[in-house]
């Protein structure tokens, strides 16, 4: 993302990092290996869920790969019936706790991993 701030007859540009995004596969499976490799501890945890802190996230990628459930996404590349959780993440960012190190992932996570339509079964 560029963000051009005209300073004069100059204009100067900027890369402005974009966070990375927890979409709706992390929901009941809430694996943390991504956690682990995060530099800046951007990850907030909830009960059953994971969310990325846009304010802390330095546009690393390292969770990405770390991601058994595949759910973590570059802010622009999230699927677009994924974008809500753009604005999800930061409101759930603010509210919870950070997680620094990670945890065992819940018994029935693999048998969540790829279930739809996951977002009623998000818990606060």
């Amino acid at each position: 993302m560029r963000l051009a701030i005209p300073d004069s007859a100059c204009r100067y540009y900027f890369e402005i990092p974009m966070a990375y995004v927890v979409t709706e596969n992390c929901i009941r499976c809430k694996y943390t290996d991504c956690v682990d490799v995060c530099p800046v501890d951007c990850f907030r945890e909830g009960p059953n869920f994971l969310a990325i802190d846009p304010q802390e996230c330095i546009d690393c990628s390292l969770c990405v790969a770390e991601c058994p459930a595949e759910a973590i996404f570059a802010e622009d590349d999230v699927p677009v019936e994924q974008r809500h959780m753009i604005e999800l993440n930061a409101e759930l960012a603010r509210q919870w706790p950070a997680i620094t190190q990670r945890q065992p992932a819940p018994a029935d996570a693999d048998e969540w991993n790829g279930k739809p339509d996951k977002l009623k079964l998000l818990q606060r």
